[in-house]
C-alpha cells in the first residue's frame, strides 16, 4: 500500500462522510470506490474510529488551510468575515454536502471518544479565528469575541443545515444575507 493509497482513503471517507456522515463509513464500500480490497484499509486504519478521527482532522486542518488563505488575500479583516460564509456554501454547491464536522457533530453521541475530539477542535478552530478577525475587525472587542464567534459559526452551519434539507443553496445566501442584515455578520 502506498501513501496515495492512503490519500485516496482518506478522499473517500471524506466525500462518503460529507454526504452520510460517521454512520456511513463503511470500510467495504470505501474499498470498492478506491479500488483496494476492504482488508486493505486496515493497513492505515485499524477502526472505523481511527478512520473517522483521521478524517475529521485532515478536515479541520484542510480548514484551518482555507481560513489562513482567506486572511492572506485579504488585509481587510471585514472582507473576511465577508468571505467565511462561501467555505460552508462550497460544501453545498458540491452534491449538495454539509459540512464534515457539522454532519458528525449532529452524532455526537455515537462517536468514539477519538472522533469527538476532532469534531471539537473544529469549531473550536473556526471559533478561535473568527474570534481574531471579529477583534482586528473592530466590530468586538477581545471580552465579547468568543461569544460573537460562536454565534456567527452556530448560525452558518445552521443555515447550511437548513440549506441542505432543501436542496436550496439560494436559502442558504438569504440566510447569510439576513444574518448581515440583523447584524450578527458584519456587512
Amino acid at each position: 500500500m502506498s501513501t496515495s493509497s492512503k490519500e485516496a482513503i482518506l478522499a473517500a471517507a471524506k466525500r462518503t462522510a460529507m454526504a452520510h456522515g460517521y454512520s456511513g463509513l463503511n470500510f467495504r464500500t470505501l474499498a470498492d470506490e478506491v479500488g483496494i480490497k476492504a482488508a486493505s484499509i486496515y493497513h492505515y486504519f485499524p477502526s472505523k474510529a481511527d478512520l473517522g478521527a483521521a478524517v475529521a482532522k485532515r478536515y479541520w486542518e484542510d480548514i484551518v488551510d482555507d481560513l489562513e488563505a482567506i486572511s492572506a488575500e485579504s488585509p481587510d479583516p471585514i472582507r473576511c468575515l465577508h468571505r467565511y460564509p462561501g467555505i460552508f456554501r462550497t460544501s453545498l454547491e458540491n452534491g449538495n454536502r454539509m459540512c464534515l464536522c457539522s454532519f458528525m457533530a449532529a452524532e455526537y453521541d455515537d462517536l468514539p471518544d477519538a472522533v469527538k475530539t476532532e469534531v471539537q477542535a473544529f469549531a473550536d478552530v473556526n471559533v478561535a479565528w473568527l474570534g481574531r478577525v471579529l477583534i482586528e475587525a473592530g466590530v468586538v472587542g477581545s471580552v465579547e469575541s468568543e461569544n460573537r464567534a460562536r454565534a456567527i459559526f452556530a448560525a452558518i452551519a445552521g443555515a447550511q443545515l437548513m440549506a441542505r434539507s432543501r436542496a436550496d443553496i439560494a436559502l442558504y445566501d438569504g440566510l447569510i444575507d439576513s444574518y448581515r442584515l440583523a447584524g450578527l455578520l458584519p456587512r
